[in-house]
């Protein structure tokens, strides 16, 4: 069968999604939306996975851990999450609740098993990272762990707003850039410095970021022995990457990898698609790079779609910007024959363009992806509505 965006079922809605290939299999660890949901990641998270072989045929793995098991289950929602195998062989599933300002982390054998919690990130003294001013505004970790073993945690969150940047500052935390540190082989102890990794737009004027700056959603990829990081740029609608020969950095600026309106392909004026936030990462299946990330749905933020496109690795280390598509994992053009869901269009706009969602920001009058009834587990019906 064909490959096409988006990915999974009609009626699945999993946004910030970080690919991983362990073994024969890729598997999709993210947030966990709901249709027509009031905000975002409302639910447990769940897994989904394919054969390395069929890019079309995801299996849900079912919920792989929920919110409860987490000590701090009542301060807010699982947000994106990241999955790696650590050096002692078992997976670690490093997230934030969306109220608390540490890193926790899951451990499971298997990596699609029941992730039992395990901890959060700490000093060696105890105190947890995100209790020791300035520690960064902790959101939305990615992980590497390097060919020798060591392993990294990349995080942080630096919004718009001088008011919004004082507010958190008056919590002890630092919201104007990514950072990164180094953990012992536990997974948990930080043993290095906080080390900015990308300017937020605060401290990027007079560099190569301007424009681009870091808003969240860190995610690092080895590739070719330099490390890359990729995150969701202050512009929300667009995946960056920069580059640097150290794991932490410094990072030079590398592009744009993706936007969810092919802004960098075309000016913003003629967008492709409904813009609002994306957030994903890169992963290697049998020789070809992807870059993963989502879409918005049902006029609002809330409901988002995982999606993927094949990008390219130059010789000189540089990935040119991926343009959204239908095709998605396909390995190219989708058949010309037979019928393909309404739902796989990847440009959808109204007569006088299309609007950036953005928090709260609804598109009333707007075509949008849907579907019927409530939140479900298959028998998915999604189709556009609303054109005209």
């Amino acid at each position: 069968m064909p490959a096409f965006n988006p990915y999974l079922p009609s009626w699945e809605y999993i946004p910030d999604a970080e690919p991983r290939v362990f073994g024969d299999r890729v598997y999709i660890y993210g947030s966990h939306d709901l249709f027509n949901g009031e905000h975002f990641c409302l639910g447990d998270y769940v897994c989904w996975s394919a054969p390395v072989d069929d890019l079309s045929a995801w299996r849900y793995e079912g919920v792989i851990f929920r919110r409860d098991q987490d000590p701090n289950a009542d301060k807010g929602k699982l947000f994106a999450p990241d999955c790696v195998q650590g050096p002692d062989g078992r997976y670690y599933l490093y997230y934030a609740m969306s109220k608390c300002p540490y890193i926790s982390v899951a451990v499971c054998d298997e990596p699609a098993g029941q992730y039992q919690f395990y901890g959060h990130v700490h000093y060696p003294d105890g105190r947890l990272w995100g209790d020791v001013p300035v520690d960064p505004n902790n959101f939305d970790p990615g992980v590497l762990v390097d060919d020798d073993g060591r392993v990294y945690v990349y995080t942080g969150f630096a919004p718009r707003g001088e008011e919004r940047i004082a507010e958190i500052a008056s919590r002890g935390l630092d919201a104007k850039a990514g950072f990164g540190v180094e953990v012992q082989q536990d997974m948990l102890t930080i043993c290095s410095k906080n080390v900015m990794t990308i300017p937020g737009i605060y401290l990027a004027e007079g560099t190569d970021f301007v424009g681009h700056e870091f808003f969240e959603a860190s995610s690092p990829r080895k590739i070719g022995g330099m490390y890359y990081l990729i995150w969701s740029s202050i512009l929300s609608h667009e995946l960056c990457y920069a580059t640097s020969d150290k794991p932490l950095g410094p990072y030079k600026w590398g592009g744009t990898l993706v936007s969810n309106g092919d802004i960098g392909l075309v000016d913003e004026a003629h967008a492709r698609n409904y813009l609002g936030n994306t957030h994903g990462g890169l992963v290697e299946i049998k020789g070809q790079w992807y870059v993963f990330y989502h879409r918005q749905t049902n006029r609002h933020m809330f409901s988002r779609q995982a999606c993927a496109e094949p990008v390219t690795v130059l010789p000189d280390g540089s990935i040119p910007q991926a343009e959204i598509t239908s095709c998605g994992l396909n390995g190219g053009p989708l058949p010309g024959s037979g019928c393909y869901e309404a739902r796989i269009a990847c440009n959808l706009a109204s007569k006088t363009g299309v609007k950036d969602f953005g928090l709260n920001r609804k598109g009333e009058g707007h075509p949008c992806f849907t579907q019927s009834g409530t939140d479900r587990m298959g028998a998915g019906d999604q189709y556009i509505a609303d054109l005209s």
